[in-house]
């Protein structure tokens, strides 16, 4: 049995290293679980099912799932964030390609899917750190009253319901899809 103590401050390789690492985000070196819930897990997988296949489709860029981004946010060095989608724009793809670790350029577009577990203060935090790296679009999805909370870089915000139409704006050209389309 090992007796070498975790530091009190986490560096993100750190946290690749823990048992179960996919499970936290890394917020000023700390690992923080991040809530999940069964109908916010599902809307995500449906969006970014969507957000892929638009994608595919016209060659813009690449859709991911929890995928890691450190580095590219302000005076944040240990912080790690796994958005529940993301989207990255083809030309803005490191050498072309994917990196094989984390991403280390913010995404052009996030969106989270509000767990039970998830508080506002927690939303919040992770909406105002992609927003310091200058994600251009972000949507906050609310499972409970089926509704979109949209940022934008410029700051302004919007939220659409069932009824309306949550639409990619200039960030994804062309992808556009009924609110009530996530909640099937």
């Amino acid at each position: 049995m090992s007796t070498a103590r975790m530091p009190a401050v986490l560096e993100p390789d750190d946290l690749h290293r823990m048992p179960d690492a996919d499970l936290y985000e890394l917020i000023d070196g700390v690992p923080t679980e991040k809530p999940t819930g069964v109908k916010s897990s599902r809307v995500a997988t449906r969006l970014a099912s969507l957000l892929d296949h638009h994608c595919v489709k016209t060659g813009c860029g690449v859709t991911f799932g929890e995928t890691s981004y450190r580095g590219c946010f302000p005076g944040k060095p240990q912080q790690l964030r796994r958005p529940d989608i993301s989207f990255v724009a083809t030309n803005r793809l490191p050498a072309g390609e994917l990196p094989s670790g984390d991403f280390t350029i913010a995404p052009d577009l996030i969106a989270e899917s509000v767990s039970p577990g998830d508080s506002y203060e927690e939303v919040l935090d992770r909406v105002a750190d992609f927003q310091s790296a200058k994600t251009r679009l972000i949507w906050v999805i609310s499972p409970r009253t089926k509704s979109v909370l949209i940022r934008r870089a410029d700051g302004s915000c919007a939220e659409i319901h069932e009824s309306d139409e949550l639409s990619g704006e200039d960030v994804i050209p062309g992808f556009t899809r009924k609110v009530a389309e996530l909640f099937v």
